[in-house]
């Protein structure tokens, strides 16, 4: 049961006082249902609004608050022109503008020979300063009204910034005095407020360093927050941990076997990685780790011999992944490797449909399917495993803990490995990933080439195309990427079905289109005669993104690059490189680049490292685009910046393992202090295993 002190702050935003059904539907969509979610939706900049007596020194489009004299009210000749208020203002002539105005409301705020206290930013029109439409007018008994430092917050449409105070103050008067689940020590060396303090400050501003990321306010409340997500998954991990596995142990056969059919020895980075993933698997704790591995890296092979090692020791392996595309393209990869080892390999998606559908459901049923490729097909409920013993997700970083260990469902203690070639930044595997071991691949095989990366105009479209035909004359094989797959009325974005039309009519015969709107079986189509080189180009959107495996393909062309993240274009370069040939990557940009586009695609130009490429995505984008948690429900952070307080989370997550450690159950004095924390940031499953052991 969430403790009683809390159930204010987890009651509907409409209890809030001063805000209606309209106002309270139109928070909702913009902060979430409860209380506590106005009171955590922080402000993200904040405006300084300084008290000047004197303007003449004032400069052009400064915000400022003064006090003026109204001296005369210039009526405009019609609703055309503007309605204009001369006033004084020690000594200087300040013109007050209004359009779209009321007159009764004017005549009300600023009658003549009165003073007032007004806000705005202020212009220059030679000698004469004007203020349009000041944000304040106060009685100056009521200075108090304008703030010196406003909070600006992230907004919506249909909610106002004054909408948003007026809430976020109801909110903040709800907060009751919380048990202080922080060491005296640490709130004494750090000089931290309490939780209800800090969020009142963070809400308040008095300066502009009080809205930093590094203000105290601010750092209590990201390590709170931090510290109930790591608490959270070293629960998990105990949890985890606490249920017995099985120790998987093959003989190493196959394994040999499959190395010396290879044309390629493996990298140190791969065999120590395979070393971690045996070493985890013999043991008698279910394993449960992540695998990241730069695109090219040789991921698949070191996934492919986990899954023997289960096989040679009587278990079925599973591996997932989550487009369709990539899985036919792995069981065409693994199937055809286990052919000389007699290895059963059979594919489930959702395309596999009656008898055939059947007879895959039984022979994974009854063992004879000794490892499975699939998509999310493989978790239906008809898919029943005689003796999984190892689960492997490929790219499948959206996934949170939950998720995670629901996939193990299928067997009992079932190792996980989840392999992903989105590098992830180190303080973004700790908050999503605390509760799994990690191991890296961070060497290419020798074999792989640098990729040659330009940027050009789209302006050199031309150039480019003729460029083209030199390249299909060789033989050579080409990726056409753009962001979208048809004209919309509501982007300017290239397409890829407009783009499919010109280089036919170019390349007649030649050009194949993909897309994810597309069937799966045209999908297979169209790719297969690419692979095949009946087509020379392949025009898609970034359905290619991962995964995608032809390695005569060496010329990749992202149109409009500036629109794809960091991650994006590195997993999209990623599909050349991969044969013989030297390729080259083409990121063309079209006009206004944004100082954030031409970063990115500096940092393309600069290196083909996916773990800086990461790091630098993290500081353009922020966490939740760079990882897609806004798109996919993997949790996100209130009131922590992990680009900006990142350097918190090795310093919590040691604190997290010491309490776990010290007291599992959370049954000590600190202990239930800490489970308030967890109920306050929705970790209630967290709490309810504790309860159930």
């Amino acid at each position: 049961m969430r403790p009683a002190i809390l159930n204010g702050l987890f009651s509907n935003i409409d209890t809030l006082n001063g805000i209606g059904p309209k106002w309270s539907k139109l928070l909702k969509n913009l902060c979430g249902p409860t209380v506590l979610s106005v009171a955590f939706h922080l402000p993200d900049h904040v405006l300084h609004r300084p008290y000047l007596t004197d303007l003449k020194s004032v400069r052009e489009k400064m915000l400022l608050t003064t006090k003026v004299t109204v001296s005369q009210h210039k009526k405009p000749f019609s609703r055309r022109h503007p309605y204009r208020i001369i006033c004084e203002a020690s000594g200087t002539y300040l013109e007050v503008v209004f359009f779209n105005y009321r007159k009764d409301y004017i005549i009300d705020q600023l009658p003549v020979g009165e003073t007032r206290l007004i806000s705005g930013q202020v212009e220059r029109f030679g000698e004469r300063l004007q203020m349009t439409h000041p944000d304040y007018i106060v009685r100056e008994e009521e200075a108090w009204k304008i703030p010196i430092y406003e909070p600006i917050y992230p907004l919506t449409q249909g909610v106002s910034n004054k909408l948003m105070n007026r809430a976020a103050k109801e909110a903040l008067q709800l907060i009751p005095n919380l048990p202080e689940w922080l060491e005296e020590t640490r709130i004494r060396q750090e000089g931290w407020p309490s939780f209800k303090e800090a969020l009142f400050q963070a809400h308040h501003p008095q300066t502009e360093a009080d809205f930093s990321s590094a203000s105290k306010a601010r750092q209590r409340l990201a390590y709170d927050e931090l510290l109930a997500n790591q608490l959270a998954l070293v629960l998990a991990r105990t949890r985890m941990k606490k249920q017995t596995g099985t120790s998987i142990q093959g003989s190493g056969i196959l394994r040999q076997k499959l190395l010396s059919c290879l044309p390629f020895e493996l990298t140190n980075a791969q065999k120590r990685v395979v070393s971690e993933i045996e070493t985890d698997m013999q043991s008698p704790y279910r394993m449960l780790r992540l695998l990241q591995g730069d695109v090219g890296s040789g991921k698949t092979i070191v996934g492919l011999i986990a899954l023997l090692n289960a096989v040679e020791a009587g278990f079925q392996g599973a591996l997932m992944a989550p487009t369709d595309i990539l899985v036919r393209q792995h069981f065409a990869k693994i199937s055809q490797l286990c052919i000389p080892l007699g290895i059963n390999v059979v594919l489930l998606t959702g395309r596999e449909k009656g008898k055939k559908r059947e007879e895959i459901l039984s022979q994974i049923a009854n063992g004879q399917a000794q490892i499975v490729i699939g998509t999310h097909a493989l978790f239906t409920d008809d898919v029943i495993f005689n003796k999984l013993g190892l689960v492997i997700i490929d790219e499948q970083h959206r996934f949170g803990v939950e998720q995670r260990l629901a996939l193990t469902q299928k067997g009992k203690a079932v190792d996980v490995l989840v392999m992903t070639a989105t590098p992830i930044p180190r303080t973004l595997a700790l908050t999503y990933y605390g509760d799994m071991d990690l191991s890296q691949i961070d060497e290419k095989p020798p074999t792989r080439k640098p990729v040659d990366t330009r940027v050009l105009s789209v302006k050199k479209m031309e150039a480019v195309i003729q460029k083209l035909h030199v390249a299909l004359a060789e033989g050579k094989q080409v990726y056409w990427v753009c962001p979208l797959v048809e004209e919309t009325e509501k982007s300017d974005l290239a397409n890829a079905t407009a783009r499919f039309e010109t280089l036919s009519a170019v390349f007649p015969g030649q050009v194949g289109l993909i897309h994810g709107k597309m069937p799966g079986s045209d999908k297979d189509t169209i790719m297969n005669a690419f692979v095949r080189k009946e087509t020379s180009v392949l025009v898609a959107t970034t359905v290619i993104e991962v995964g995608v495996d032809v390695p005569n393909a060496c010329i990749m062309i992202i149109e409009q690059a500036e629109r794809f993240g960091l991650s994006q274009l590195h997993q999209l370069r990623g599909r050349i490189g991969r044969g013989t040939l030297q390729s080259t990557c083409l990121l063309l940009y079209d006009y206004p680049l944004s100082d954030t586009a031409r970063k990115r695609l500096d940092v393309m130009r600069s290196t083909e490292d996916g773990f800086i490429i990461a790091e630098e995505d993290l500081k353009l984008r922020g966490a939740g685009e760079v990882l897609g948690t806004r798109q996919s429900g993997l949790e996100t952070f209130q009131l922590t910046s992990i680009e900006l307080q990142g350097e918190l989370l090795p310093i919590v997550r040691r604190e997290a393992v010491q309490i776990i450690q010290t007291d599992p159950t959370l049954s000590s004095p600190r202990g239930e202090k800490l489970k308030t924390l967890l109920y306050l940031f929705n970790k209630d499953k967290e709490i309810q295993t504790i309860k159930a052991g």
